[in-house]
């Protein structure tokens, strides 16, 4: 296992600031998620999910513009820090080595109706 764990959700949302680098505020993490994924996303999940990644450091933001359509609020825009690279990198490798263990016979296996 490497050295930083993070969950499938707190992976999704760190891909989802990665790919939209320089342009990752809350609305449009959201509508990255479910556009590339089809995957629901409530905005208080998600809040919370930036609020823990940024407390483990593995994410940091800053304010925007602010904007009158927003009530005078800023956006809050993410980037993922080197830690937060590096739980990624710990991720994926975990991921690929399991993988690399399934039996053949498993991934040969045709599902049913399709």
């Amino acid at each position: 296992m490497g050295k930083y764990q993070i969950g499938e959700f707190e992976e999704i949302v760190m891909l989802t600031v990665a790919i939209l680098h320089g342009n990752a505020y809350g609305v449009s993490i959201k509508s990255e998620i479910k556009n590339s994924l089809n995957r629901k996303v409530s905005v208080g999940a998600l809040q919370s999910c930036l609020s823990r990644l940024e407390k483990k450091e593995m994410l940091t933001s800053k304010d925007g513009e602010v904007t009158s359509d927003r009530g005078g609020r800023p956006k809050r825009y993410f980037e993922v820090t080197a830690k937060g690279k590096q739980a990624l990198e710990d991720t994926k490798n975990v991921r690929m080595k399991l993988w690399q263990n399934v039996p053949q016979a498993i991934l040969d296996l045709k599902i049913s109706g399709i």
